[in-house]
């Protein structure tokens, strides 16, 4: 049985994912306009027409800015707890076809089972998920402040792990766009992880499962992919972790297909 694995692009101003097996095709958040969403998939030859549902991470518009137009228009299904599912409906100011779960309880779409856990981050009820397949398990952590021991002992399981590398901390220091007041929230335990912070998370949550890791949520002003894959990929070295391969994620751009 096989599992096949986009990520259709993930950043600051967008996130979306693809996770197809024999049974089930769904996307992991819905962070671009749904044309947007619509071309990327139809990259890979897949339309939004076939999808079995959305999953949410949190409400933030880089995570659902294309709801109104596929699950509302196409009436897919979308899985989320209840209080994300409130704070969307208040800003699409539309009802979602929704398939309600409590954080940290586990769910079935088709043959794959999604474990929820909660994660640091200022939204209402945000969750990172554990996606378990025939052909390996695969982890989502894009939005956390921090690591708590419960994600990383629900995500060690990952074959594939996308992990967020939000910001280089030097430029996010000396980015002259952001007020103060922004910059402490991003540097938050409920904000957004560094470099130095996700490779922190990388090591201690790398085991012989793991075998791809996928850097993403990357700030366009404050990051750059070579900074990020250099300081995750020295301090998963250093811990002997050389079986895992470490690949940048784009906002631009559909990463390839990894196929499991």
């Amino acid at each position: 049985m096989a599992t096949r694995f986009t990520i259709l692009g993930s950043g600051s101003a967008g996130n979306c994912a693809y996770l197809e097996t024999d049974e089930t095709r769904v996307l992991i958040d819905a962070g671009f306009s749904g044309r947007q969403i619509r071309q990327r998939l139809a990259s890979i030859g897949r339309t939004p027409e076939s999808l079995h549902g959305i999953l949410l991470t949190h409400e933030h518009s880089d995570h659902v800015q294309g709801l109104a137009s596929l699950a509302v228009r196409l009436k897919i299904p979308v899985y989320c707890n209840r209080l994300t599912k409130e704070a969307v409906e208040n800003q699409l100011q539309n009802r979602l076809e929704s398939r309600i779960f409590l954080t940290g309880s586990t769910l079935e779409i088709g043959d794959v089972t999604v474990d929820t856990f909660a994660i640091p981050h200022d939204a209402y009820d945000p969750v990172g998920f554990l996606l378990r397949t025939a052909a390996g398990n695969v982890g989502f952590l894009t939005d956390l402040g921090h690591a708590t021991k419960l994600v990383i002992e629900r995500v060690r399981r990952a074959r594939v792990l996308l992990l967020e590398t939000n910001h280089d901390l030097k430029l996010l220091q000396e980015d002259r766009r952001r007020p103060w007041s922004v910059k402490q929230r991003i540097l938050s335990r409920h904000g957004h992880l560094s470099n130095e912070a996700a490779a922190a998370v990388a090591e201690q949550i790398v085991s012989d499962d793991l075998h791809r890791l996928y850097l993403g949520h990357l700030s366009r002003d404050c990051n750059r992919p070579e900074l990020a894959h250099r300081v995750v990929s020295e301090r998963l070295q250093q811990a002997g972790a050389h079986h895992v391969r470490i690949e940048s994620t784009s906002q631009n751009e559909v990463s390839p297909t990894l196929e499991m």
